[in-house]
């Protein structure tokens, strides 16, 4: 089980404790904010992308979105995401429960700018109903094969008026 794998991961840091799971599932970033009680933008979505014969993950904001433009002009391809079937063999983690932590092997992960507005936040843990709650410093540590910050996202800053 996928969140097993994380908890094993985080035992390595003495942080397996700190994963929370929820009754109800947290799948979604809506879902995920009702069982955490915040709002949804605290939630950590991961994001899985094709790239060449593997992939990567972005890690953002919930009120966040990938911008085609930025994703194409920092990966220097257009911003492909794999099928449903395909994201537990290509990551290690099934829909759902996809985080950044204790993936497979060459798959990168990138941190997306858009949380870095938050003191915590709250990233899968490996299943439906998993998270746990990170600071952005801590994110940056425990991310597996993490590649560092990057500004890949649209729709979460406010319009300058």
């Amino acid at each position: 089980m996928s969140i097993e794998k994380v908890r094993a991961y985080f035992a390595r840091f003495a942080m397996e404790d700190k994963i929370i799971e929820f009754a109800a599932s947290s799948a979604t970033v809506e879902l995920a904010a009702k069982a955490a009680g915040c709002k949804p933008a605290r939630i950590a979505k991961t994001l899985s992308f094709k790239m060449g014969e593997g992939a990567i993950l972005i890690v953002t904001a919930g009120d966040a979105k990938v911008d085609n433009a930025k994703f194409k002009h920092f990966f220097g391809v257009k911003a492909k995401m794999p099928e449903r079937e395909e994201v537990e063999a290509l990551i290690g983690h099934a829909v759902g429960g996809v985080c950044p932590f204790a993936v497979k092997d060459g798959v990168k992960v990138y941190l997306d700018i858009s949380l870095k507005r938050f003191a915590t936040f709250f990233p899968a843990a490996g299943s439906e109903n998993s998270a746990i709650e990170l600071s952005p410093a801590e994110l940056e540590r425990y991310a597996s094969n993490c590649q560092g910050w990057a500004d890949l996202c649209k729709g979460w800053q406010k319009e300058e008026a």
